[in-house]
């Protein structure tokens, strides 16, 4: 009989300080702020100076936070891959990669209410404005390449200390291209934010295509 003690349970993460928070809540003002002026002129006829003052802050406190207007809407861009890690972080052990990885990419991208819807608009927005825009089309690869880093730990946890560390890489690269694919060619379209065509149908689709082969076991296996 096996003598092995179980999977310890995912420590929880630590609470942001009121510093923190104050400033994230900062960054996302300026990003909506962004957002909204990228999608009313385009990035071109959009300065630095009309996104501070778009969202009430000196410019001084813009380039505090971000290096240039492209940058700027790296919250926004992010908001939905922080949601997803944090959903597959919670995951109980023993669940496979796959389904884990499915559940929480439909939690992610699901619209139960108007502000996911929203931030759902800015994200094909914003998509829609990068394909004329190199720097912003390389803000978005940035969001995607940081997401990947982050999200190797959290399929590592839930493949188990037996998993092939090549396999759990390649798990967090298929899984982070697989949205970004859902996301890009949903945002050329005119498909609605949730049902067929949206971002979660075409993301399972994708998941599945690129994962469906994997070997990695779950936990206690």
């Amino acid at each position: 009989m096996s003598t092995q003690p179980p999977p310890e349970p995912p420590q929880p993460a630590p609470q942001p300080s009121l510093t923190e928070r104050r400033k994230a809540a900062t960054q996302l003002d300026i990003a909506r702020a962004a957002a909204e002026l990228f999608a009313e002129r385009g990035p071109d006829a959009t300065t630095a100076e009309d996104i501070a003052r778009r969202a009430g802050v000196a410019l001084r406190t813009f380039y505090r936070y971000f290096r240039s207007k492209q940058d700027a809407v790296g919250p926004l861009l992010s908001g939905g891959a922080d949601r997803w890690r944090g959903l597959l972080a919670a995951a109980e052990p023993g669940t496979g990669v796959l389904t884990a990885l499915e559940s929480a990419v439909a939690d992610a991208l699901a619209t139960p209410d108007a502000e996911a819807a929203e931030q759902l608009g800015w994200t094909r927005g914003l998509l829609r404005a990068a394909e004329s825009d190199t720097a912003l089309r390389a803000v978005w690869y940035r969001v995607n390449q940081e997401s990947e880093e982050l999200l190797v730990p959290v399929i590592g946890r839930l493949a188990g200390a037996a998993a092939d560390p090549l396999e759990v890489r390649l798990a967090a690269a298929a899984a982070t291209a697989a949205v970004r694919t859902a996301l890009e060619t949903w945002s050329a379209t005119d498909a609605p934010v949730s049902g067929p065509g949206s971002p979660a149908e075409l993301a399972a689709r994708c998941l599945n295509e690129l994962m469906g082969g994997m070997r990695l076991p779950a936990p206690g296996r």
